[in-house]
């Protein structure tokens, strides 16, 4: 029988709500100043309520950027650059990772189980550590300034291998044995059994991948010289970090509302599957 204990219900809910407001009261801010002018940001008190300015000056840093200040790239732009790589490494971490657990847990090949702890080792390294060489690479391939070059140094994925695997074996044994039975090919198993069975696993994954593409911001500055490839963090960062102006406070606030609205939907609309895929395990 749960005992019930009013005060302890009041202080659950009294401390849900201060961190609800702790947390959210930065991001109505934001808000708040995105939708004043340059002058009233500049003097005090601060506003605690939405202005006059909000579809001007979104409308403002979604096609003009900072107009005329030099780096200044369309926000629209830069959305599709981080909207670009934030899918391509999601996408390409889960299908090179879910290749590879598949094949190490499945075939029988010499050295399996060293490939798999040097794919697990490389944790140890990540990309601050090896981005030197990781740039030296691309350059010599030619892939500085594209796509391919802010998305494929990125798709390895030693987590995401060592938790398909670890799925993998939770698998019964009696799925593989029924599979060959039927006469089912590796890839066919692969298909219509495993695939299906590890789709909450592969939505949590894609929603965590997809939020670390998003907010790369030392890679992608790294390799990118064209302003036609900067994504939103390098164009939030690069606006803030002005030497010879007062920054547009309400522009900038503008940008980073909008740059956070990508990952927040993505992680609203899968919220279902990316629990499930934390906390449970089907077979």
């Amino acid at each position: 029988m749960v005992e019930n204990r009013p005060w302890l219900t009041f202080l659950a809910h009294f401390t849900v709500i201060v961190g609800v407001i702790i947390i959210g009261f930065p991001v109505w801010m934001t808000f708040v100043a995105s939708t004043q002018d340059q002058a009233t940001m500049l003097r005090a008190p601060v506003p605690l309520w939405p202005g006059s300015h909000l579809v001007e000056n979104y409308t403002k840093v979604l096609t003009e950027g900072y107009g005329n200040r030099v780096g200044s790239v369309p926000v629209y732009v830069t959305i599709t650059n981080s909207m670009v790589m934030a899918l391509g490494v999601a996408i390409g971490k889960i299908l090179i990772s879910i290749i590879s657990a598949f094949a190490i847990v499945y075939f029988r090949f010499p050295f399996r189980m060293a490939i798999f702890w040097a794919i697990f080792v490389t944790l140890m390294l990540p990309v601050e550590v090896r981005i030197v060489p990781t740039y030296g690479v691309v350059a010599s391939l030619g892939m500085l300034d594209s796509y391919a070059g802010l998305v494929i140094p990125l798709i390895a994925s030693a987590t995401a291998t060592f938790l398909f695997r670890q799925f993998f074996l939770s698998v019964p044994d009696e799925l593989t044995e029924a599979a060959r039975v039927d006469g089912a090919s590796p890839m066919r198993f692969f298909w219509d059994i495993l695939l299906p069975m590890s789709r909450t696993s592969i939505a949590a994954l894609f929603v965590i991948q997809f939020i670390y593409g998003w907010n790369q911001y030392l890679w992608p500055l790294l390799i990118t010289t064209k302003e036609s490839f900067y994504t939103i963090v390098m164009n939030v960062s690069r606006q803030a970090n002005v030497a010879d102006a007062v920054p547009q406070w309400n522009l900038l606030m503008a940008m980073a509302m909008l740059a956070m609205l990508p990952p927040v939907l993505v992680v609203v609309f899968m919220q279902r599957l990316f629990v499930r895929g934390l906390v449970e395990t089907e077979k």
